[in-house]
């Protein structure tokens, strides 16, 4: 079986674990995740299955949207509510939603993101966590990130015990933190603040509409109607260009040739070739020839169609 499931990955599980699970499930150890989620967060996760592993880096890519809590009058170590708490003040009443929306809106676009000291992100060979273990000082990266949509959840602003309370969608793009996100949201608002509670509600074109969960997956695997819930490969790709070839094109993209470079195709930008509605292989611009391009994935499918 080739393709992708729209995993509802459930709390508690990492997305590795959710991996094994898939092999036993698919009986294959050809699956890959298409984008780490940490074991308190809910939601989407596509699991790619055979061949369409060999899109995991492109779907990795693509952006994501995620519903956030924030909670504002503490900070912990780990910027969410796993953490240890390190800092903490009183939230006043004053506190509006039309602050909030002010102040989320100043966020969107391009924006810089201190990396979390409690990530994987290696400094020197180390991974920042275990510098952090170790209690000591380290220069952390800055990332440049997208943020392209975040929007105020109406009404579910509260207030308890000297905190507040509020929840935001956002569609950021690869390698957002949300949770250094919600303390750089908070810090805005004059307040220290952690991630509270986090789900991913979409990646690319999968989203909590159209996801299945390992409940269900087992169902369908006794019915021996695994292969029913698999998305095309072409699925994890629409956010790629895509170029038609004819027949004759079509046989040399299988077998992995060089082809002539065809107008217009931008440097640096990968495409899917696409032969009858099917992805056949994913090509670029020769590096070391401008008048070629050559391939970066093909997909083994057989196809009488060709």
């Amino acid at each position: 079986m080739n393709g992708i499931v729209p995993l509802w990955k459930p709390r508690g599980m990492t997305s590795h674990d959710c991996v094994m699970k898939m092999r036993r499930i698919f009986a294959t150890k050809k699956v890959g995740h298409t984008g780490t989620l940490d074991p308190e967060v809910e939601g989407v996760l596509p699991i790619c299955i055979g061949e369409a592993t060999k899109i995991v880096p492109y779907l990795t890519d693509t952006r994501k949207t995620y519903r956030a809590e924030i909670t504002l009058g503490i900070a912990t170590d780990t910027e969410d509510q796993t953490g240890t708490i390190i800092e903490s003040a009183p939230v006043t009443i004053g506190l509006t939603e039309s602050k909030i929306k002010e102040v989320l809106n100043q966020f969107k676009g391009e924006i810089d993101q201190v990396t979390p000291l409690y990530s994987a992100v290696k400094v020197n060979g180390k991974k920042l966590y275990e510098y952090a273990r170790l209690n000591q000082q380290v220069e952390r990266p800055i990332r440049q990130v997208m943020i392209h949509s975040i929007d105020y959840l109406t009404g579910t602003l509260v207030y308890s015990n000297q905190i507040a309370k509020f929840s935001f969608d956002t569609t950021v793009s690869k390698g957002t933190y949300i949770r250094t996100l919600a303390v750089d949201i908070g810090k805005a608002l004059g307040y220290p603040a952690h991630m509270s509670n986090l789900i991913r509600t979409a990646t690319a074109d999968f989203n909590q509409d159209n996801a299945i969960t390992f409940t269900q997956l087992e169902l369908l695997k006794e019915k021996d109607q695994l292969e029913t819930i698999l998305a095309p490969i072409e699925a994890g790709l629409t956010h790629l260009p895509s170029y038609q070839v004819n027949q004759e094109l079509a046989k040399k993209i299988v077998h992995g040739q060089k082809l002539v470079r065809p107008d217009n195709w931008q440097d640096n930008q990968p495409y899917r070739l696409e032969y009858k509605q099917q992805t056949l292989a994913i090509y670029q611009v020769h590096s070391e020839n401008q008048d070629q391009i050559k391939p970066l994935r093909v997909f083994n499918i057989m196809d009488n169609r060709i």
